[in-house]
């Protein structure tokens, strides 16, 4: 249905800029016709129909839709546009029928008011549907015919009746009809539509694909889990759809100039013609005076910035955002999955006396398998690798931040954080945990009794430190790393990230206490996460970053921004980004007003005709939508996106070191 929707929209304002086209064209025609017409006939009869004609096809809408307007009490500065066209149009009716040739070019002059208006018009409205044209371009990208296998025979079915667990065949050069897992088949897929990243990504058994992208070399077999709106595809129309919609506080505050802007030119106007008695200087004036440069100056500059971020796998959902991020002064990261991989490995098992290590990870990875942490799934890949039998779990419960526990064969097992355990009743004192420095430790406790203890290791993303760096040279004066891990773990991190602050052994609630605490203090703080155990803290921050969101309803639901790689550079680059867009609008806004003050002052003089002001007006318009064009090509600089952090290309199993028992 939101396709539909989004579809329907575009038809509906594509259908209404061709009207302006085709109204444009026709006008212009007879605009030229009427202007060679004053110099082949002697008589102003020709030339002065033609130019009536262009003026009541041209100017009819314009001055239709500000009586609009003003009807429905909606003041806007579109009025003056009108305002002129109609002082044209009577200047002409007058020197017509007074048979005065110098007046009589009003027809002409009301004509070219209102076509050059429309252009500008048009020029707005097709700027306008920039972040339309987004939404357009991906729902191209969803594919409508699906083949679907049923039986083990294929079939083709529309996309849209896709549901959670079919299993459909996509072969080369084909779209992705869903969000699915790979059962079969390996191939390459082109992903720039949802993660940004330049290179095809190679895609096997058991991976994540994503409904939109493209099959680019080999047959796959894939099983939907997320079909139609829910798909990564589906949120990222959602995002361009709600950016679109926002207003910033520049652009609202030209909505409350506009109560008063129209009334005092018209006071202005109104004071020059009492005194010049010139209705040639009055009607440039107005002209002049339509602030269409002024509209355009933010819009045009949010639609190429949001363009130039989209471009990098950095979806923006609300522009105010966009804004705040220039005045950061302190960014809080989540260790695991942010600065680090989120790939951990287990790299050690120490078990008590009396205790196999098979046994103290076969049980650690009971529990871990009914959680969808990072921690249990890295339990759980070594526990498969070792071919470890795992058994059914009664009253699973998962404690977040601290651990998970459940009955297995009716006996009391936990695993988590020492702390955790301990409050739990377990007697830790006979675990030696020697040699577990810079190591994340789970316990693993069974029927109250002690077994020992899982180490884990996570790896820092390569690209971390130098985003560190780079942020700190734009001045944002806090960088702090906050992690629910060990003091240890959290010191060497945070070493190679060259943090300002760490916070280690936190719960979820302290996290947002830490954000909150930043702010009282006066920073503007943004947070950036994982969104799947950050999502009190995101939701704190006056901006919040997911990482990695490509695929997660936790990430894109939970923040503000959305990055749908883990690339860390993109942090940086959101900030040079809004700085350099809203250095980009002050400039048209000075240009504009610039414009306005002196050239307003020009026609006061009578130095302005009206055609002459109209193709001020034309200009004015391109020179700021150029100035803002130039947002488009930031980052172009960033280079390559490897998508999901360092991944390796090939399979490698981690060492498992098993420590004699004690």
């Amino acid at each position: 249905m939101a396709h539909d929707v989004a579809k329907n929209m575009i038809d509906a304002q594509e259908g209404k800029a061709s009207a302006i086209i085709v109204m444009t064209f026709v006008g212009g025609v007879l605009l030229i016709n009427a202007a060679i017409a004053q110099f082949i006939f002697e008589q102003r009869f020709y030339a002065d129909v033609l130019g009536f004609a262009a003026a009541l096809l041209l100017g009819t809408p314009l001055v239709v839709q500000a009586f609009k307007d003003l009807w429905s009490g909606h003041m806007h500065m579109d009025e003056l546009a009108a305002l002129a066209v109609l002082a044209a149009f009577a200047m002409g009716a007058k020197g017509y029928i007074s048979g005065d040739t110098a007046q009589s070019t009003g027809f002409i002059e009301a004509g070219a008011i209102a076509f050059f208006m429309f252009i500008s018009t048009a020029i707005e409205h097709r700027t306008a549907l920039g972040a339309r044209k987004s939404i357009e371009s991906l729902v191209r990208l969803t594919p409508t015919k699906a083949h679907v296998l049923v039986d083990g025979e294929e079939r083709e079915v529309e996309a849209k009746d896709l549901k959670e667990g079919d299993v459909v065949i996509v072969r080369p050069g084909d779209n992705i009809p869903g969000d699915g897992e790979v059962t079969k088949g390996e191939s390459t897929v082109n992903q720039a539509s949802i993660t940004g990243e330049s290179l095809p990504v190679e895609k096997g058994v058991g991976d994540d694909v994503f409904g939109g992208t493209i099959n680019q070399t080999g047959v796959m077999e894939i099983r939907i889990t997320k079909a139609g709106q829910d798909t990564t595809l589906g949120r990222v129309k959602d995002l361009i759809l709600q950016a679109e919609r926002t207003r910033i506080p520049a652009m609202r505050i030209m909505d409350r100039y506009a109560a008063w802007y129209t009334p005092t030119i018209l006071m202005v106007v109104g004071i020059v013609f009492f005194f010049t008695k010139n209705p040639s200087a009055a009607i440039a004036m107005l002209v002049i005076a339509c602030p269409c440069a002024i509209i355009l100056a933010t819009p045009t500059a949010m639609v190429a910035s949001l363009s130039a971020a989209a471009r990098l796998g950095v979806l923006v959902k609300n522009v105010t955002d966009l804004e705040t991020a220039r005045n950061l002064s302190s960014i809080v990261f989540d260790k695991t999955g942010t600065l680090t991989t989120g790939e951990l490995s287990v790299t050690k098992l120490t078990p008590v006396e009396g205790v196999s290590g098979a046994d103290l990870l076969r049980t650690a990875a009971v529990l871990e398998a009914n959680s969808k942490h990072p921690v249990a799934k890295a339990v759980v890949d070594v526990a498969k690798k070792a071919k470890l039998n795992l058994t059914h779990v009664d009253g699973f419960e998962e404690v977040a931040g601290k651990g998970v526990m459940g009955k297995v064969d009716g006996k009391m097992v936990m695993v988590g954080r020492e702390a955790w355990v301990r409050e739990q009743g377990v007697d830790l004192s006979g675990v030696d945990v020697g040699g577990s420095e810079g190591l994340s430790l789970l316990f693993v406790a069974h029927d109250g009794k002690a077994m020992g203890w899982v180490g884990l290791e996570d790896k820092t993303r390569e690209d971390a430190a130098a985003a560190m760096d780079e942020l700190r040279e734009l001045n944002i004066k806090k960088l702090v790393m906050v992690t629910g891990d060990r003091w240890s773990v959290a010191k060497r991190v945070a070493g190679e990230m060259h943090c300002t602050d760490v916070q280690a052994e936190v719960l979820p609630s302290q996290k947002l206490e830490l954000v909150e605490g930043l702010k009282e203090q006066g920073h503007k703080v943004a947070v950036v996460g994982d969104g799947v155990n950050d999502a009190p803290a995101l939701a704190a921050g006056d901006i919040s970053v997911a990482m990695g969101a490509a695929g997660s309803d936790v990430a894109i639901h939970s923040a503000r921004v959305a990055l749908m790689n883990n690339q860390l550079n993109r942090i940086p680059f959101l900030v040079k980004l809004s700085r350099t867009t809203f250095g980009v609008v002050r400039q048209n806004l000075a240009f504009s007003l610039a414009y306005i003050v002196v050239f307003e002052s020009l026609a006061a003089l009578g130095y302005i005709k009206p055609i002459v002001a109209v193709m001020l007006h034309l200009v004015s318009s391109f020179v700021v939508i150029f100035n803002s064009a130039r947002l488009v090509r930031e980052g172009e600089d960033l280079g390559h996106v490897e998508v999901g952090g360092e991944k390796p290309s090939g399979e490698r199993v981690q060492p498992v070191a098993v420590a004699a028992p004690a």
